[in-house]
């Protein structure tokens, strides 16, 4: 016979409640005024900063934003640019709190075309440095450039996802073995991108100050997303499925792109124009192969000119948005964030598609490893690697 539990009043409910609450505060108070009886043993302060970006507002000026994401204030008394000291100021001035941010503005003749070195050297003698690769005046918001950036996000983006759409046609007439190696062909696309966006989300992590953790915020965000996505579909109807399926794929796949857009715009913000214009004939050659797989769920229905425009801007529209945001005000936090979502987006897609392959293949009467999935989605990977190594060639 079990023994019913104590009840009790509220007030006393929320004392239990607090009771370990104070005296966690207790022992934290205790190892802060006493280090824990190890204060002999430390060290040096330590001292961290993070240089977040490098602008070159104007001719003749040059400025650092910065994070100190050490445990304790630090001050920056001096700044080298090219191995000489410069005088400079900060906003604001003094020591920077621990996650504290400043600019420092530097009055210096940069050359542009050229590369230029600054470091910021602490009061503790701790150097922190940045290199400016090729020095170009920062892009300033203005109509004209903004547009231009958003024609460059439209034509990476949009265009080459609406030409990859037009083999919708010649897909519907496909048999129904050569229409799963088709959405085999997906799967292959879809993993390729999901790596391709791992790593992209890991390297604008590297690039947060250590608080941020950022290598295991992108992989939490993801499966949060996933999961999320998964709850979503759970409740979907099934007449709805395969229209649905296209349009998470290509919330996945917009998500992409929007990196995309990011290395685009940041590379002419930073003087890069080669760089910036093999981007965009890489992305725009590597991106036509996704219209393929946003279409291949839909070979059985006639969605209408309208879903497919919708399905075209959902996947292409976020390269004119990521351009802007890469030239104008590009910023690691959102950028990790967005592209940890959508990984998340197409790890849940890969797994929808995927679903669908191992359907079709059962109602062929093949086997789920067969030679046919399997060359599909090694096509579709091999189509992806390739398209990128040109991007990198």
């Amino acid at each position: 016979m079990s023994t019913p539990a104590p009840t009790g009043t509220a007030s006393s409910l929320w004392g239990l409640a607090i009771l370990p609450i104070l005296l966690l505060g207790a022992v934290l108070a205790y190892l802060v005024a006493t280090g824990g009886g190890l204060r002999s043993l430390q060290g040096p302060p330590v001292e961290q900063v993070k240089i977040g970006r490098v602008t070159l507002p104007e001719r003749g000026l040059i400025q650092v934003q910065l994070v100190n994401d050490g445990p304790q204030a630090i001050t920056i008394p001096q700044v080298m640019v090219d191995d000489a000291f410069w005088s400079f100021t900060a906003e604001p001035p003094g020591p920077i709190p621990r996650l504290g941010s400043a600019t420092l503005t530097i009055p210096y003749p940069w050359v542009e075309g050229e590369a230029h070195r600054v470091a910021l050297l602490s009061n503790l003698g701790t150097v922190f440095e940045a290199e400016i690769p090729v020095a170009a005046l920062t892009p300033r918001l203005d109509s004209s450039l903004f547009a231009r950036f958003g024609l460059v996000g439209l034509y990476v983006g949009v265009v080459p996802v609406v030409l990859g759409m037009l083999w919708f046609p010649w897909m519907r007439r496909l048999s129904g073995r050569a229409m799963n190696f088709i959405l085999a062909l997906t799967v292959g696309l879809l993993v390729y991108l999901a790596i391709g966006t791992w790593l992209d989300a890991q390297e604008f992590a590297a690039e947060l100050p250590a608080f941020w953790q950022g290598a295991p915020a992108v992989a939490l965000i993801a499966l949060i997303a996933v999961g999320a996505l998964l709850a979503v579909g759970g409740k979907r109807r099934e007449d709805e499925a395969p229209l649905g399926l296209s349009y998470r794929i290509a919330v996945g796949i917009g998500l992409h792109n929007l990196g995309e857009g990011l290395a685009i715009g940041a590379a002419f913000a930073l003087g890069e124009a080669a760089l910036g214009t093999f981007l965009i004939l890489g992305f725009t050659l590597h991106n036509i192969t996704e219209g393929v797989g946003i279409v291949a769920p839909l070979v059985k229905r006639s969605p209408g000119l309208k879903q497919f425009a919708l399905l075209a801007l959902v996947a292409g529209g976020p390269a004119i948005l990521g351009t802007w945001i890469g030239g104008f005000a590009f910023n690691p936090v959102l950028a990790t964030i967005f592209l940890a979502l959508g990984l998340g987006a197409i790890l849940q897609v890969v797994w929808e598609v995927g679903r669908l392959v191992v359907r079709n293949t059962g109602r062929l009467g093949l086997p789920v490893a067969n030679w046919s999935n399997l060359g599909g989605f090694t096509v579709g990977v091999g189509l992806m690697y390739f398209t990128a190594f040109l991007v990198k060639f």
